[in-house]
């Protein structure tokens, strides 16, 4: 395996590091982090292991002992809406009304996945955003499988109700 191999997977590294900490220069740095840790331990890696399911592991285990750490004096920012999509490619295809609608439908779910707590918005974004598969979750977060999928429904209930009280209807599955 090549260290550029590892190249792919930092966009999805970025956004779960940002649903955690809620800091882009905190994001930036566990994401930098991880990919220290990583290629630092890419020789005992195993040829068969799933990296991106690795990484996540990585990044989330930094995480929790930089909260262990700062314990005694908790900071929490909110994330800039703006700032975030700013990296959004416009669809020259589009007209400006839908994209309008669709930037603005963006904002709504990720103002409404920013109020969830911590275990509803992690599991959200690892599984809807990161597309890992129930097991890859449940060996990241360290818990069985059908602990996933009932967080993941009780997320998913959670965050019906706070797009309909923003004032979006959910969309149907």
């Amino acid at each position: 395996m090549q260290d550029t191999s590892l190249s792919g997977y930092i966009d999805g590294l970025y956004g779960y590091a940002m649903a955690l900490a809620r800091n882009p220069t905190e994001a930036e740095d566990l994401v930098q982090e991880t990919y220290v840790r990583a290629i630092g331990a890419m020789g005992s890696l195993r040829a068969d292991s799933n990296v991106k399911s690795w990484l996540f592991t990585i990044l989330r285990n930094i995480w929790l002992n930089q909260l262990r750490q700062r314990r005694t004096t908790p900071k929490l920012i909110e994330l800039d809406v703006d700032e975030s999509t700013a990296d959004i490619a416009i669809d020259r295809s589009k007209d400006p009304l839908a994209i309008y609608v669709s930037k603005t439908e963006s904002e709504w779910v990720r103002e409404a996945i920013q109020q969830l707590p911590l275990e509803f918005r992690e599991i959200i974004l690892l599984r809807e955003y990161e597309e890992l598969s129930y097991q890859e979750i449940a060996t990241l977060l360290d818990c069985p499988p059908g602990t996933v999928m009932s967080r993941l429904a009780r997320a998913r209930a959670k965050l019906r109700t706070l797009l309909s009280s923003i004032g979006k209807p959910a969309q149907q599955r």
